[in-house]
C-alpha cells in the first residue's frame, strides 16, 4: 500500500535540554480521499541521560537478528552511557526522536578516524542512525538525519560518511534520498552469523570549510 509523507522541522535555541527540533509528521497511507490519514508529532532533541535506556533497546534489538551492527553481544547499560559521556566530552552530537513521550529513534556522529592521532581527519565524521522497528518508514528517520547534517554543518564538518553493510539495502537507499553517494566497497571486512560480511563507505559532502583553519 502506498505511503506519502510530509513534515516541517525547525530549530529552537536555549531549551533546557540544548537545541531541539520540532516536526509534525503526516502519513497517509492509501489514495486521495481514502480518508486513512494519520498526524504524528515528533520531536528531535538532544538526547539525555535518561534516554538511554530507550536508545540501549532499540540498539540492542538490531544485534540478534541482523547484521546492521557487527557485534554479537548486547550493549550494557553501562558501556552506553560510557558512550555517551564520550560523545559529550567530544561535543558530538547525540540526538533522539521522541513520540508521545516515548524514543523512538536516535542518531550521532563521531570520528570517522581517530583525528586525534590524525588531525587531518577532523572535518570527516562518521553517523549511525536507528529507528525502533515499529516507527520506521514513517519519516522519522529522515527528520533526524537533517537535524543531524545540520549539526554538522553548525560543527564544521565538511565530510559525513555512513558506513552499512551491503546487504541492507534499505539503508543504502535511505541514504542515497539524502545525498549520499557510494564512495567504496570493501568486501569480507566483517563477520557475523557465521559467514563474511562486506561494507559499503557512503558520503554526502556538506557546505564545512574548504580546508584545515
Amino acid at each position: 500500500m502506498a505511503q506519502c509523507v510530509s513534515y516541517q522541522s525547525g530549530s529552537i535555541a536555549g531549551a533546557e535540554d540544548g537545541e531541539r527540533a520540532y516536526a509534525a509528521v503526516e502519513s497517509r497511507r492509501g489514495g486521495p480521499g481514502t480518508g486513512l490519514g494519520c498526524a504524528v508529532n515528533v520531536e528531535v532533541r538532544d538526547a539525555t541521560p535518561a534516554d538511554l535506556p530507550a536508545t540501549l533497546a532499540i540498539y540492542n534489538e538490531l544485534i540478534g537478528s541482523t547484521t546492521v551492527e557487527w557485534s554479537e553481544h548486547p550493549q550494557t547499560l553501562d558501556e552506553r552511557r560510557a558512550w555517551f559521556e564520550r560523545q559529550r566530552a567530544r561535543n558530538f552530537p547525540s540526538l533522539v526522536a521522541v513520540v508521545d513521550h516515548e524514543i523512538v529513534g536516535m542518531t550521532s556522529y563521531g570520528d570517522f578516524r581517530d583525528s586525534f592521532h590524525w588531525p587531518g581527519y577532523r572535518f570527516t565524521a562518521e553517523h549511525s542512525i536507528h529507528v525502533r522497528q515499529d516507527r520506521r518508514r514513517h519519516g522519522i528517520g529522515r527528520l533526524l538525519m537533517d537535524e543531524l547534517i545540520a549539526r554538522a554543518l553548525r560543527g564544521g564538518i565538511h565530510v559525513l560518511v555512513g558506513a552499512l553493510d551491503a546487504d541492507n539495502a534499505d539503508s543504502i537507499r535511505f541514504h542515497q534520498t539524502l545525498g549520499f553517494v557510494e564512495v567504496a566497497r570493501l568486501p569480507e571486512t566483517g563477520f557475523k552469523f557465521g559467514h563474511w560480511l562486506d561494507l559499503v563507505l557512503m558520503q554526502r559532502m556538506l557546505d564545512g570549510p574548504s580546508g584545515p583553519a
